[in-house]
């Protein structure tokens, strides 16, 4: 690798100017490409799952500068299998199961890289056509395969857009509600506003919260329990919009959620709708991972209720196998979202924007600028077809529900907390090990719940750092559980064991270590 310090002075030479869109190199340079990245993935699973660097790694590896000179292709990819691949966490690894999927496919690539290929600007739709409109297309076509109601649809007079990721989508849509409300009651009023979530709802609520202003003392981050599987209740719900009221407060924004991030707990739509709708709340449905699995007919019922809802969303670069970044946004009405975002500066102004005959997204969302992501999904959609992608799906299933019967059959193990979709939560059994954790712990002040959060810590720390699995964990109800979620795309049955086995082999090594 080069540096910036070089004693040659390049004088201006026409000879020497690269063209950064020659057609014939990018050809030879781009098979080079698509053949690391296809040897990447016939490899993936010989690599440790979880990088095994140290913070600070790459820094040591790479000059100081960049290249006063230029470099070649080869030379590059030579350090990315180097230097890079050693400092990635590989999310498509079949032996991946932390977190929630980020599922491949060729489709999502190849869509991706003819995005990346075209790299259009597609702020409105004069700024390129297709990009808008096979937008307006898909998003109805995802809309029609998850059975949402025409209302949510472009051809009901609703509509969906494609953002960045959940995050996103619920800014943009809290940020349109709180608008909506303000305009009618004041803005100095916006210290009354109030919104609304369960102690299970993603960050992402919180932190949009705080970016549109809302007071910090007016979050509500309602109480789940286990008699409610730790989904939002709708009495509490009700009982906390009532004390808001009485306290002269404004109730305006509902976040209920399919498929929560610890462990994929369901809000109950319906019941919460009826009650948000008697307060005109507006209200957003997050199935960030869990609502792809709702083209399946066998889980459509987790969102039974969505009628009642003012907006919702899905990651398509969750579980839908379509690549970063991929956020389906679907409202009721757009002119919400337009109201709130829209600006309209000389320069870009348009016969087709005047006409009001066009979408033009830069007003549905938080930034101006976009990219063509509508074609990955597009791609995903017609190259595997509804069917496959349900077999996908249920297949992921199906695999969560063998590991969860391997966890059921070990009776030092068990499944702490319901399971939906393809997450399993389970940890290792009091019962079965605290007499020897009286022992390897009997200098430390734990009680006996945190001794074995701590010892179930220590295995799922083992686990990781072996590089043969790599699962996460949740805290609920103060219990620490190892999640394990199946998703990646080219995980099989045939590693949902071996990850069970590493599991056991752990648990034994660990014992052993604390044998007196």
């Amino acid at each position: 690798m080069g540096s910036l310090t070089s004693d040659i002075e390049l004088k201006y030479n026409s000879d020497l100017l690269i063209n950064p869109l020659d057609a014939e190199e990018y050809r030879r340079q781009g098979h080079m490409i698509i053949d690391f990245i296809a040897d990447y993935y016939k490899n993936v699973e010989k690599y440790p799952v979880r990088s095994q660097v140290e913070p600070g790694y790459l820094r040591k590896r790479l000059p100081e500068s960049a290249p006063y000179n230029p470099e070649s292709m080869e030379t590059i990819l030579q350090d990315v299998q180097e230097h890079i691949v050693p400092g990635i966490t590989h999310w498509q690894s079949p032996n991946y199961f932390a977190y929630f999927p980020s599922s491949g496919s060729i489709a999502g690539f190849l869509g991706e890289m003819l995005s990346s290929g075209f790299n259009v600007v597609g702020f409105n739709w004069i700024s390129s056509p297709a990009a808008t409109e096979l937008e307006n297309v898909v998003m109805d076509w995802l809309g029609q395969m998850l059975k949402l109601p025409k209302s949510f649809l472009f051809s009901g007079n609703g509509g969906g857009v494609i953002q960045g990721t959940t995050c996103e989508a619920i800014l943009c849509t809290l940020t349109a509600a709180r608008d909506r409300v303000l305009n009618k009651i004041g803005r100095e009023n916006i210290s009354k506003l109030v919104v609304y979530g369960s102690d299970q709802t993603h960050c992402a609520l919180q932190k949009a919260a705080q970016i549109v202003g809302i007071d910090v003392k007016n979050f509500r981050a309602i109480k789940t329990t286990k008699s409610s599987s730790y989904g939002l209740s709708p009495d509490s719900l009700m009982a906390q919009i009532n004390s808001d009221i009485e306290a002269g407060l404004i109730p305006l924004f509902l976040c209920a959620t399919i498929g929560t991030t610890a462990i994929t707990a369901v809000d109950p739509l319906k019941p919460l709708c009826d009650v948000a709708k008697q307060f005109g709340i507006w209200v957003h449905v997050d199935a960030a991972y869990a609502g792809s699995a709702c083209i399946c007919p066998e889980f459509r019922h987790f969102i039974d209720g969505v009628e009642g809802a003012d907006s919702f969303s899905l990651n398509a670069h969750k579980w839908f196998f379509t690549t970063l970044d991929c956020c389906c946004l679907w409202v009721k009405d757009p002119s919400d979202l337009v109201s709130s975002l829209s600006t309209n500066p000389e320069y870009l102004k348009n016969k087709a924007t005047e006409s009001k005959q066009v979408v033009d997204y830069k007003d549905w969302q938080i930034t101006l600028s976009r990219r063509f992501r509508s074609l990955k999904l597009w791609f995903v959609l017609r190259n595997y077809g509804v069917e496959n992608l349900s077999h996908f799906l249920r297949s992921h299933v199906n695999m969560a529900k063998l590991f969860e019967r391997l966890v059921g059959s070990d009776k030092r193990f068990e499944v702490v907390f319901p399971r939906h979709f393809a997450v399993v939560c389970f940890r290792v059994s009091p019962s079965a090990v605290m007499d020897k954790l009286k022992t390897k712990y009997e200098n430390c002040l734990l009680s006996e719940e945190e001794r074995i959060n701590e010892f179930n810590r220590e295995i799922l720390e083992s686990i990781n750092a072996s590089g043969k699995a790599y699962m996460t964990h949740a805290v609920l109800g103060g219990i620490y559980a190892i999640r394990f979620a199946a998703g990646a795309t080219l995980t099989e049955e045939r590693h949902v064991m071996v990850a069970w086995t590493v599991v056991q082999e752990h648990l034994e090594a660990l014992l052993s270590a604390s044998k007196p």
